[in-house]
């Protein structure tokens, strides 16, 4: 009899514990080791600052980086596939895939927006350019996308406006929220921009140090505060993993904003970093981190 209640006590605690959120599974522990990365460049080319990565479905990866051919391809063993971009991007900052494998850039050196297929051909250009503004049909060194419901798009821009803009997937502007400053609500420098599986969009406030969340119509819901958001990303389970490019870090955040872990430090070596840019998570779940002052990419193997 001792038995079986000593069971059913510790049964009992176990479900308290998960329901009061008490309880850290296993699959919460998430460790990573740096790891090498073998990638065929094109003959001759040297990369350049690494801005952005990320992968689609079929786990090709995409690099931007400023230099020649600013958008590699790389299939998933490592080999180049193709690249593009030469006489059309002035300036590589944010790359996502969309969810049918589209590739969306931002470029900061012509203030513009562009879509591409797989294969590199341009499906959609939004903004004036070379001719930064900030009417509806402009930007002015827009730096990222993220994906919504019903395929709308969300914009951070960026260097030279503070605001957030919201377009349908044709590309039709929708609306806008931001303005400069510090308050709630308010940007220096949206920076990094992604929506969760709840619908709530994140803006990284990249000069403010901190996270901002809204709903899909700008409305403002919580702040997290204590870092620099260069970069944001969400593994498959939905934990984020955030590039601090002022403090040389990966951090990963629980759901409340706050930092539970991190890697990195300053330097050159593996699983040191120089301004860490933006990153990507790939379908095994290890990280991906593109670095400006490092002119690399970085692996961080999960363990």
């Amino acid at each position: 009899m001792r038995f079986h209640y000593v069971v059913r006590v510790t049964l009992l605690t176990f479900v308290c514990l998960v329901l009061t959120g008490k309880f850290s599974s296993a699959a919460d522990q998430i460790d990573f080791e740096p790891a090498s990365i073998n990638i065929q460049l094109p003959e001759g080319l040297k990369l350049g600052p690494c801005s952005a990565v990320d992968f689609d479905s079929k786990g090709r990866m995409y690099l931007f980086h400023r230099g020649p051919q600013p958008i590699l391809c790389f299939d998933q063993s490592g080999k180049y596939v193709r690249s593009w971009g030469d006489k059309l991007i002035g300036q590589a900052h944010g790359l996502r895939v969309d969810p049918h494998n589209n590739i969306w850039v931002t470029d900061i050196g012509n203030h513009m927006v562009f879509q591409f297929s797989p294969e590199g051909k341009l499906l959609l250009a939004l903004g004036q350019a070379g001719k930064p503004g900030d009417s509806q049909d402009q930007f002015n060194k827009p730096t990222d996308i993220a994906f919504g419901p019903q395929g709308n798009i969300f914009i951070s821009d960026g260097y030279g406006n503070s605001r957030v803009m919201k377009f349908a997937a044709n590309g039709k502007y929708l609306s806008q929220w931001g303005t400069p400053g510090k308050g709630a609500g308010e940007f220096n420098l949206p920076h990094s921009i992604i929506v969760d599986a709840n619908d709530r969009v994140l803006v990284g406030d990249r000069e403010n140090d901190r996270v901002q969340i809204f709903d899909l119509e700008g409305n403002l819901l919580e702040i997290w505060t204590g870092f620099a958001p260069y970069g944001m990303e969400f593994d498959s389970r939905g934990t984020l993993f955030v590039a601090d490019g002022r403090a040389n870090k990966v951090l990963q955040l629980n759901a409340s904003g706050k930092v539970v872990n991190s890697w990195g430090k300053t330097g050159n070596g593996p699983g040191e970093y120089n301004l860490p840019h933006m990153l990507a998570v790939d379908t095994a779940g290890n990280l991906f981190v593109t670095e400006i002052g490092g002119k690399r990419l970085q692996k961080l193997q999960r363990n």
